[in-house]
């Protein structure tokens, strides 16, 4: 009986863990939530300093190249892919139909001031027909007026005082004409001889004419308009090609940003001006200085052909994005080569709102 109850008595002593491992399961009861608060501690003081996505992309100016005029391709000068200086050619038209233009509205503007040459003799001649008109319309009406008291005296022919009325009428009639020529020829030179050839309408049209065909025959020659890399195109010698039309697309080489849409709920503290980071994923490890340049106004689905229309239908709330444009600040030459469409990822310093503030002033 007593050895019964002296190894019931034993039982629990030998049930009861040892002190070190009872320790350390109070430990992890301790550590484990502190770990975890110090976690989210942790993301919640970075979050409040920095803001990042992967949401971003290279972007730079993309160019349309298309003529002016139209005409059909006698050269080709750059191939797909290939760099190009601001001014270098990349395709020519054929130039000989605007040559020939050129040549008919110069023929048109020496047309015009030779007229404005014949419009001035012509004013010239009118005045003195307008001058010998009226002298001869003032010998007739003194010759009238003798035949009539002549007539009343019967000392004359009744047909020699009707020939003199006929003349009369006729110097008159004389007169008008050459002073409606002399209006004419004075209209031609805008109302005044001493009007400049330069200033006179006919030949300020003529001159525009020719200057839009000298003009149209430079734009014979496409060049490029700032330095890029010429893209795809299938632009052949012989290709007929129409005013306005795409001919090749070219990417210009500078500037380079970044694009970045951060949610809605990520620019409580971002300011224009602010530091940035920026890592392309092509290659790994390569980081580029950059700042904030410009927050759009609106989200991208604003902008987009068909915005969501949420007045209507159900409604599910979705965290919007702002698109964010960084300006590269890292231009180092040493650095690999940045091409417009790359993914990246951008973390942008939300501490440093002075220095932002000022940047954003310059």
């Amino acid at each position: 009986m007593t050895s019964k109850i002296n190894e019931a008595a034993e039982i629990p002593a030998a049930a009861t863990p040892p002190a070190p491992r009872r320790r350390s399961r109070a430990l992890l009861w301790i550590l484990g939530p502190l770990l975890v608060v110090g976690i989210f501690g942790w993301q919640w003081w970075m979050s409040s300093r920095h803001v990042g996505t992967d949401n971003a992309y290279i972007k730079a100016d993309t160019l349309l190249i298309a003529p002016q005029v139209g005409g059909r391709v006698v050269e080709v000068a750059v191939g797909q892919n290939q760099p190009v200086k601001q001014g270098d050619l990349l395709f020519r038209i054929d130039p000989e139909p605007l040559q020939i233009a050129v040549e008919q509205n110069e023929a048109s503007v020496a047309y015009m001031a030779n007229s404005a040459n014949a419009s001035r003799a012509k004013v010239s001649g009118a005045g003195s027909s307008v001058q010998s008109a009226r002298e001869t319309l003032s010998w007739a009406l003194r010759d009238l007026s003798r035949l009539e008291g002549l007539a009343a005296r019967e000392l004359v022919a009744r047909k020699d005082l009707d020939d003199a009325r006929h003349a009369v009428a006729e110097a008159r009639t004389d007169l008008a004409d050459a002073i409606a020529s002399e209006s004419q020829a004075t209209a031609d030179l805008s109302g005044n001889v001493g009007t400049p050839l330069e200033k006179l309408p006919a030949y300020r049209i003529a001159q525009a004419m020719l200057d839009k065909a000298r003009l149209d025959l430079s734009h014979a020659e496409v060049r490029a308009p700032v330095d890029g890399i010429v893209g795809l195109h299938d632009l052949q010698v012989g290709e007929y090609v129409n005013v306005g039309q795409a001919a090749m697309p070219m990417v210009a080489i500078a500037p380079i940003w970044v694009e970045a849409n951060f949610k809605e709920t990520e620019l409580t503290k971002m300011q224009v001006g602010q530091p940035a980071t920026i890592e392309v994923d092509t290659y790994p490890g390569v980081k580029w200085k950059a700042h904030v340049a410009s927050i759009a106004p609106a989200s991208g689905s604003e902008f987009s052909v068909l915005p969501a229309q949420n007045a209507t239908g159900n409604w599910v709330k979705i965290v919007q994005r702002i698109p964010v444009r960084l300006e590269i600040d890292d231009t180092s030459t040493d650095k690999p080569v940045l091409r417009a469409g790359m993914s990246a990822e951008v973390d942008v310093d939300l501490r440093d709102g002075t220095k932002a503030a000022a940047t954003a002033a310059r």
